[in-house]
């Protein structure tokens, strides 16, 4: 951690956008009634013949910023994850990702999995990346913190086709500095380790590392990689850490079946089977804060920690 002060990924998307803008891109953002908790708003007031929202109608969203994109524009969409892609997915699959290969709408989707906390079980979005992924010209992004929020949607941005990143709600730990550089479907070692890769995305990537130091005074060397980019996947880093550690932990803020699990899962059986272990989300929720939902859902260093020593056990 960087001891920089915490912040949530979704404070980064106004700020994003405006460098975009400054930095010469066409810039558009749509909202759908929630710009206050996404950001849109603050984009809005610097930029106001840039924004616009539409009220609650998340269709109508997708389908204005598909022909703006069409028009020429850069569009930006933004909404909460459980409405976005949720109350929209035809939209998407339609009118953004067939059209010659692909529109350029960029979704950022805020209040992703079950940290949105307080808000209750209807509100946790933990399909959205199963999804996204299934658009097949999507890149799909989760951002560790801030500083890699702000970098993923302005590289999002100057990159052609439709994108995908999804950002949370609540204040986090920093853990990278300003002498970070984040690229598209590049994965990030953060610690390195010989017996086991600790491979996670979002706020499990904060959890990752602290799982690493207990299995350190275990005697267990693990790896930790931050693998922001779920598509395009990192294969290099992903087929490395395989061949080097022998054993793969996903976790994921979202269900097991369909996100980063399964995708390092099908690469890996395509090329390097290894034991694997998942750690995710696979019950819907209840209400409570973002820190009592983890502890709730398990997403902690102690199930990585078991996860971990389940699969080292398996190897040997």
């Amino acid at each position: 951690m960087t001891g920089l002060p915490a912040a949530a990924t979704r404070e980064a998307y106004p700020a994003a956008l405006i460098q975009l803008v400054e930095q010469g891109v066409d810039v558009v953002a749509i909202d759908a009634d929630l710009s206050a908790s996404t950001g849109g708003h603050d984009f809005g007031k610097k930029y106001p013949t840039r924004w616009m929202t539409v009220g609650v109608a998340e269709q109508n969203m997708v389908g204005i910023a598909a022909g703006l994109a069409a028009a020429g524009k850069t569009a930006f969409v933004a909404s909460f994850a459980v409405f976005l892609p949720g109350r929209c997915y035809d939209q998407l699959r339609t009118a953004v990702a067939q059209p010659k290969g692909g529109l350029a709408v960029k979704c950022v989707a805020s209040h992703g999995g079950v940290t949105v906390g307080e808000d209750g079980m209807s509100a946790q979005a933990i399909e959205d990346l199963s999804l996204a992924t299934s658009l097949i010209p999507f890149d799909v992004i989760v951002p560790a913190d801030y500083g890699e929020a702000l970098q993923a949607i302005v590289a999002v941005g100057k990159t052609p086709g439709p994108a995908y990143v999804r950002t949370g709600r609540p204040k986090i730990a920093r853990i990278y500095d300003d002498t970070y550089k984040f690229l598209i479907g590049k994965a990030d070692t953060l610690r390195a380790g010989r017996d086991v890769t600790l491979a996670a995305c979002g706020v499990m990537v904060g959890v990752a590392l602290e799982a690493a130091k207990l299995l350190e005074a275990e005697g267990i060397s693990a790896r930790v990689l931050n693998v922001a980019t779920i598509k395009p996947l990192d294969r290099e880093a992903i087929l490395s850490a395989a061949a080097e550690t022998g054993a793969i932990v996903a976790a994921e803020e979202h269900q097991t079946h369909g996100g980063l699990g399964s995708a390092i899962a099908r690469l890996l059986a395509e090329t390097n089977p290894v034991p694997m272990g998942f750690v995710g989300v696979d019950r819907y929720g209840t209400s409570g804060t973002w820190d009592e939902l983890l502890d709730y859902f398990e997403l902690t260093p102690a199930r990585m920690v078991q996860a971990a020593k389940d699969v080292v056990a398996r190897k040997r």
